[in-house]
Formats: C-alpha cells, structure tokens, sequence
C-alpha cells in the first residue's frame, strides 16, 4: 500500500518536472514568452497531470 503511494507521487511528481522542463527549454528557444510568471508552473502541473494519467498507464499494461 505504501509503496503503491510513493510510486504513484514519484510518477506525478516526475511528470511535473518534465513538463516544466520541457516548458523551460521552450522559453529559452523562444517558442513561448518568457514572461509567465507563475503561470509556467501551473501549465507544466497541467500538462504534468495529463502525462501522468497517459504514461504509467501504458506502462503498467
């Protein structure tokens, strides 16, 4: 049970940092303004969220 947690905040938490960093890198290409603000971190927990529920997903099967 408790590992079953942990591996399920790991994975949340991991898709959240790809995302930001994904969102980062695109900043810096100039792609998307680089004058979110805070809003960068609530797209990349957005976006974050639905990786989660798309690749453990495929994963597991």
């Amino acid at each position: 049970m408790f590992v079953k947690r942990l591996k399920t905040s790991w994975l949340l938490l991991s898709s959240f940092g790809i995302m930001f960093a994904i969102l980062s890198w695109f900043q810096e290409s100039n792609i998307i303004s680089d004058d979110l603000g805070f809003y960068k971190g609530l797209i990349a927990l957005i976006l974050g969220i639905i990786l989660f529920f798309i690749v453990p997903n495929r994963m597991s099967n």
